[in-house]
């Protein structure tokens, strides 16, 4: 009836208690077709084509084609050749600076955008064949995925320059290119193995990240152990692979990884970085599902411990941090976490509506603890708690968490066998529903069934004490 699992948001505020793979599972990210992106379309469909364009809306052809400035006329007329080439390569340049620009901005589709014409320019400039445009199609393929979460495209680009890469890895004699090559097929099997990660193809994402592994081992080897700078991470990397352990529920592995990239953290930046919060959230996850329920509480409460060192009691981070751990202590089952259970829950709920800004958040936390409450058979302080909710009349815009509520709440009172009450709180359940999710989605039609139930057991109830028998007892008790 009611479920103690928070539904994942694509934000890390959205982290509970549960297996990392069944949140993959229960809300796959959305991949868009190809045709959904016209910056994707153009330049996949780039290299099928016979020639390239003579026109395009921006200057990128209009620089193939050299167009002569002042200078170039200069030049000219003092009797040298131009390099037909220089502009391109200028262009190049400019856009590859711009990247980082964006980057830091924060300006993703911006940053995208200046991907693309790198991945083109690189096909203008080196050839569709050279390592240098499969270099650049692989960073195109990691800034969709990490810049725009398009996972279906970013492995369409990775695949493509993969087998470009691998020839000249093998044919190459500079160690500069070599070091370069390897360096971008560690980012090409890293997006490679996210893409089918979050496609939910846990094996296949293992797979892919096994092999970035190994070709970043190979350049520490070239490199005299010296990745700094290296843009996937052994920290990146190693986390990938404990997730994709995870999703192949193969539990003591994904632990052994979670527990190399803390220990990689902490080396790095000491014991109170912020950077150990989600790990330490992610691998309590890990030992839930080892039904080590005292170790995931110890994980958590170091991770609250940082949350209110780094950002203050009062924040969203310490905010979740705060509910997990009551989770955690609730999960366990043991009667000497009660009053633990209830102060993180309360602490939790209680920032939240101080920030004012997570309503959402604040919702789901107050359902978990409601649930925790109704199955240590507190239903009325349950009922109580999330009326006070509704009645605070904040939470406008959160029409799922509100409908949830009233559902919760009409559940409750079918417990307690008040039909009158769950059959009006089902039916705003209903008609919130009906207007977000329409009312033929599974969610309306299982509120509708249980309604009909309601309604049903109502009647009959109704009939019951309307019938003669009972009116006759009824007038003699009060003639008595």
């Amino acid at each position: 009836m009611l479920n103690m699992a928070r539904a994942p948001a694509q934000a890390r505020g959205s982290r509970g208690l549960n297996c990392l793979a069944g949140k993959m599972q229960a809300n796959p990210i959305c991949v868009p077709t190809v045709s959904n992106d016209t910056g994707w379309d153009f330049c996949f469909h780039l290299s099928q084509q016979t020639a390239i364009p003579a026109q395009e809306t921006d200057d990128l052809f209009t620089a193939c084609h050299c167009e002569e400035t002042e200078e170039d006329t200069a030049v000219q007329e003092a009797g040298m050749t131009v390099d037909c080439m220089s502009i391109p390569k200028q262009k190049l340049a400019q856009s590859q600076k711009k990247i980082n620009q964006f980057i830091n901005e924060k300006m993703s589709t911006k940053a995208n955008k200046e991907l693309i014409r790198c991945f083109i320019l690189s096909q203008i400039v080196f050839g569709k064949e050279h390592w240098k445009c499969a270099q650049a199609s692989a960073n195109l393929a990691y800034g969709y995925l990490t810049l725009r979460g398009l996972p279906a495209q970013a492995k369409k680009h990775a695949e493509k320059a993969r087998n470009t890469l691998l020839t000249w890895k093998r044919n190459t004699t500079s160690d500069k290119d070599k070091k370069e090559i390897l360096e971008t097929l560690v980012i090409l099997y890293y997006t490679l193995g996210i893409a089918w990660l979050l496609q939910n193809h846990g094996k296949q994402a293992y797979i892919h990240l096994q092999k970035a592994e190994r070709n970043m081992k190979e350049l520490k080897e070239l490199n005299n152990d010296n990745i700094a700078g290296i843009q996937v991470s052994e920290k990146d990397l190693t986390i990938a692979l404990g997730r994709a352990s995870l999703a192949m529920h193969r539990m003591n592995l994904a632990l052994a990884y979670f527990e190399k990239a803390i220990c990689g953290v902490i080396l790095a930046k000491g014991h109170d970085t912020s950077d150990l919060i989600s790990l330490y959230e992610e691998i309590a996850q890990i030992e839930q599902l080892r039904k080590n329920h005292e170790q995931a509480i110890q994980y958590l409460q170091q991770a609250y411990s940082i949350c209110v060192s780094s950002f203050s009691e009062v924040s969203p981070q310490t905010a979740e941090a705060s509910a997990l751990l009551a989770k955690a202590y609730a999960m366990s089952g043991e009667s000497q976490h009660r009053d633990a259970v209830e102060i993180y829950f309360i602490r939790s709920i209680s920032t939240y509506q101080t920030l004012g800004s997570e309503d959402y958040e604040t919702l789901t936390t107050i359902e978990d603890f409601c649930t925790w409450l109704i199955q240590n058979g507190e239903k009325q302080e349950a009922y109580r708690l999330l009326k006070s909710t509704l009645n605070s009349g904040t939470f406008g815009d959160c029409g799922k968490k509100v409908a949830e509520t009233f559902y919760n709440m009409g559940s409750i009172c079918f417990a307690k066998g008040e039909l009158r009450e769950a059959i009006e709180l089902l039916r705003k359940c209903l008609m919130i529903q009906s207007l977000i999710y329409g009312s033929e989605h599974t969610k309306s039609i299982e509120t509708k069934s249980l309604l009909s139930l309601l309604q049903r057991a109502s009647l009959s109830r109704w009939k019951k004490e309307a019938a003669p028998g009972r009116k006759k007892s009824v007038c003699r008790d009060r003639m008595e």
